[in-house]
C-alpha cells in the first residue's frame, strides 16, 4: 500500500524511475477500486439511481487515476531504460500490448541510467 501512496504523491511527476513493485502495486489497488463499483453494479437492478451512482462512482475513479497512472507508467518505462514515448506502442493492438506488458515487467537497469539512480539500489541501501 505504501508504494500506492508513493505514486500518488507523485501525482504529475515524469521524470525519475518508478520500481515494478511500486508499478504494480499501483495497478492492483487502481483495479480493486474499480472492482468494487463493477461487482456492486451486478447486484443492482439495472436503470434505477443507484446504478447511476455507482457509474459516476467508476468514473472519478478513473479520472482521478488518469494523471497518476501515466506518470507511473512512464516512470516504470524509465526504469527499465526506456523513454516515455513507449507508452505510444499500446496504440498497436495486441502486439503493442504484449511488447508493452513485457517492458513493464522486465527487470530494472541495476546501476543508474539517463533518468536516474536505480531505485532499488537506493533502498538496498536503506537496509
Amino acid at each position: 500500500m505504501n508504494y500506492y501512496i508513493q505514486a500518488l504523491k507523485k501525482y504529475a511527476t515524469f521524470t525519475g524511475r518508478a520500481r515494478r513493485k511500486e508499478y504494480l502495486t499501483y495497478l492492483l489497488v487502481y483495479y480493486c477500486m474499480l472492482l468494487v463499483p463493477g461487482i456492486t453494479l451486478n447486484f443492482v437492478e439495472q436503470g434505477g439511481t443507484s446504478s447511476l451512482v455507482l457509474g459516476i462512482l467508476s468514473i472519478i475513479i478513473i479520472l482521478f487515476h488518469a494523471i497518476p497512472g501515466l506518470a507511473v507508467s512512464v516512470r516504470r518505462l524509465h526504469d527499465t531504460g526506456r523513454s516515455g514515448w513507449w507508452l505510444l506502442i499500446n496504440f498497436i493492438l495486441v502486439i503493442g500490448n504484449i511488447a508493452y506488458i513485457v517492458f513493464c515487467l522486465s527487470d530494472s537497469d541495476p546501476k543508474a541510467n539517463e533518468y536516474g539512480p536505480s531505485p532499488k539500489a537506493a533502498q538496498s541501501k536503506k537496509k
